[in-house]
This record gives structure tokens, sequence and C-alpha cells, in this order.
């Protein structure tokens, strides 16, 4: 598998650091809000690594954290006149809730920078007896100018970086590009206790400390978006490798940003979107499928338009997923004939295609449409008579890509008892030849998003996706 690696700019084979295994870190929310839609591509695009990964066999410990100390939930706390703790408790919740929704798989560990003081204070305790660390009056910082490789990330020298241009200026650094370890408490703000006095982590700090605590000195891929590349991830860098004097990263990736109607997202434009917004208009396996049907390292502009064309995208996978599963539960015949095995036998061949796309760094796109060309092949070649086994192979070998990508997830077919008597009351009413009671019940079906086929093996249904 070759991936893009951000820290040499080129695409490279990807061997970790000990065989059979991937350790990955992923950077995950601040938790003062509901997350927005640019949040949502790393989550989503690194899950779908993830899962290749173990597709592929690897055993991978997969690694994604809360920020859960910072100025922002600190303002949110005071605003609302609760706690730090009560603003990052609630929106952790309302993570897991959107991030379940979109497909998003469980990390193996969701560290918290609350519960790994001790740990960041040790590291930055090294990083000072190294004479990596100085200590200001306003807490302590990292000192860029002793750490030789600094921008190498970035592709950014020090001494660029110390001409201000990106870096916030502080009187109580010694180099502009400097940047906070330790925050000396202020008034109101939470606090621990530490050799330098009360205080917080800095940003950059708690992502080296869990790292380092759960996936060891040198791990084989961090990730995150465009925008961490330079502050945090670079940072990221110099306090780890000062610290352990080895590769932090072996493999850097980072996923293009997203416009929204051809503009780049903010607040002050009116077009900032939660994933909750989005929720309230689409189902947010949508999202997920408009987020993969785009290369990760390319800009994507989100529209209604786009969400449109992936909402269709997805009808399609799924209508097949359900015309496989109704042959599956209805055909007269079981066994796969001389025919079908054969067929079966030269469908095969969309795994190396599958399989190749998504080892040239991860190109779900072209994955996708691998994905909707095995389903024309299968719908092709199905008929009035095709077997239960053949269609049960197809939706197996069909939901084996399907859930590398994380789709096609929904149980559609399994109705409520509501919507069961429905149908089962049109069938009598076909029967008794009451025409206009059959039709209603169509409609009504209809008006709740369940569309109704009658074929020779009895009723077929889909569901409408929102």
């Amino acid at each position: 598998m070759k991936l893009y690696n951000t820290l040499t700019r080129k695409k490279e084979e990807f061997v970790p650091v000990e065989k059979g295994k991937v350790k990955m870190y992923v950077c995950g929310p601040t938790v003062y809000d509901f997350f927005h839609i640019g949040n949502a591509r790393p989550f989503i695009v690194f899950d779908v690594l993830r899962r290749y990964m173990e597709y592929k066999g690897y055993e991978v410990t997969y690694v994604q954290n809360f920020t859960d100390v910072d100025d922002k939930i600190i303002r949110r706390a005071a605003e609302e006149n609760s706690t730090m703790q009560e603003v990052s408790e609630r929106f952790i919740g309302e993570y897991f809730a959107d991030a379940d929704r979109l497909g998003i798989k469980r990390a193996t560990v969701h560290p918290r920078a609350t519960e790994h003081i001790n740990e960041i204070i040790d590291l930055i305790s090294r990083l000072e007896e190294k004479g990596l660390a100085y200590t200001a009056e306003d807490g302590v910082y990292f000192d860029t100018s002793k750490f030789p490789e600094y921008g190498k990330l970035s592709k950014q020298s020090l001494e660029d970086l110390n001409a201000g241009a990106r870096v916030e200026v502080d009187q109580n650094k010694k180099n502009p590009a400097d940047f906070a370890l330790w925050k000396k408490q202020k008034p109101g703000e939470p606090a621990w206790d530490s050799p330098w006095g009360k205080g917080r982590p800095g940003w950059h700090i708690e992502c080296s400390a869990m790292s380092t605590k759960y996936l060891g000195q040198t791990i084989d891929i961090h990730a995150g978006g465009q925008d961490l590349i330079f502050p945090h991830h670079e940072n990221e860098i110099a306090q780890s490798e000062g610290a352990s004097g080895k590769p932090f990263a072996r493999y850097w990736l980072h996923n293009g940003f997203i416009n929204i109607e051809n503009e780049k997202m903010s607040k002050s434009l009116g077009n900032f979107f939660t994933v909750r917004d989005i929720s309230r208009d689409y189902d947010l396996e949508i999202i997920r499928f408009f987020m993969l049907s785009a290369h990760y390292r390319n800009p994507i502009n989100f529209s209604r338009e786009m969400l449109e064309q992936a909402k269709n995208g997805l009808t399609r996978l799924y209508n097949a997923k359900r015309d496989l599963e109704h042959i599956a539960e209805n055909a007269d015949r079981e066994d796969m004939n001389k025919e079908e095995r054969e067929k079966a036998e030269e469908l095969e061949g969309y795994r190396k295609r599958f399989n190749e796309a998504m080892e040239d760094d991860l190109n779900t796109a072209d994955a996708l449409s691998v994905i909707f060309e095995l389903v024309r092949d299968i719908n092709a070649y199905i008929k009035q008579g095709t077997s239960a086994g053949f269609a049960k192979w197809a939706l197996g070998f069909l939901m084996e890509f399907a859930d590398v990508l994380g789709l096609l997830s929904k149980q559609q077919g399994r109705l409520d008892q509501e919507i069961e008597d429905l149908v089962a009351e049109r069938e009598r009413a076909r029967k008794r030849k009451d025409w206009a009671l059959a039709d209603k019940i169509r409609d009504d079906l209809k008006e709740r998003g369940i569309i109704i086929e009658d074929t020779p093996q009895g009723v077929k249904w889909k569901r409408v996706i929102k």
C-alpha cells in the first residue's frame, strides 16, 4: 500500500514499525460545541484507512483524543455558568452521537487531556532537562531554536517563522515561533499542580504525551486535517522527538479542505455548518458517502446539489443490496448452478481492482467506482430464476467492500410492525381486487419513504434514503 507522506511530500510504500501491526493516532475534537462538517472529513477518511488496514489483516491500535481543556471550553463554561468538565462531558457525548450516525468506529482508546496531566508534566520535565524548554512569566515554552529540524513538516525555515508572518507575537517568548507547553493559572481558570506552579497544559503537548503512552515513542501513522500541519503537528514533532531522540511518526497524512458553495467555510460568511445542522435534512450516511466520493487529499466542495448526488448514489447501492436480499429470501432454487458459479468466479476480479484503488493512497473515489461497476454487472446478470445461493454470494461480496468504506450498514430489511401490517393489508386488498385501498396504502407507504414493487416472487420494497 502506498500513502502520501506529508513529511517527504511523496507517496511511499507503507511498512509498519512492527510486522502485522499498525499504530495510528488521529487528532480528535476540542469539545466545546458540535463538530462541523470540516471536522467530519478527517474523522471519516481515517476511519476508512483503519477499516482497510483491518480488512488486510493488520492489528490496528487506533487512538483519537479529546481536547477537554482549552480556552474555548473555559469561555463556554463561563457563558453558561457551568464548569469546563460539564461542557466537555456534554459535547463528548454529542460527538459520539454524531460520529455513530456517520458510521465512525470507536477508537481503541479515546484519551482525554485532563486525564493525562501526569504524563504531560513528565514530558515537559524531560524537555526541560534536555534544555529544550524554559520557564517564562506566564508558563513554560518550547525553545524552537534548540531543535534544528523545526519546520521540517510544514517545509518552513525557523528564520521565516520567526519573521512573525504566521506566529503569534508574545513578549514572554524568547523566539516568536516558541510555543506554550504549560500555561500558568489565570483567575477563575481550572488548574493543576506542577513543578512550575498551578496551571494547565498547552494544546500541542497533550497529543505527544497521549500518543507516547498508548502507542510508544515511534508510531506508524499520525493523521488529521491539512490545517493541523502547522503549527500543531509541527510542534508535536519538535516536542516528541526532542524528548525521545527518535522519529515520532513514520507517515504523516492530511486531508484537504472543504469549501462551502466554492467559498471557504466561515462563521462570518454565514456558511458554517455543524454535522448536527445537516442531519436535520439528510441522513448522515449521505455525508459519509459524499466525503468518500473524492480523494481525501483534494479539496472538496460542499453544496446541497452535491449532497443530492451523493444521496442518489447511495440510494442506488441500497437498492442493489435490497434486490439481492429479496432474491435470497424468495428464490425458488437454493444452490448455484454451473453458470452462476462461473459468473461468481468472474466477478471475483473486482476485488483486485477495489484493493488497487484503496492501496493507491486510499483512493476511495475509485473504490466507489469499482463498487458501482460491480453492482451494474450483477444487475445485468440477475434474471428470473436466479438462485438464492448466487444472490447470497453476490450480497456478501458487495458488503465486503461496503464494510471497508463503512457504508450500507443500515438493516433496511426490518420494517417496523405498523408498516409490516400495512404491506399485509395491501396484499389482502389486492386479492379482493380492492384497487382503491391497495393504491391508497401504496401512497401512504411512499409518504413514509417505503417504495413497493410487485414481482413474480411477491412484494419487493425499498426504503428511500432521506
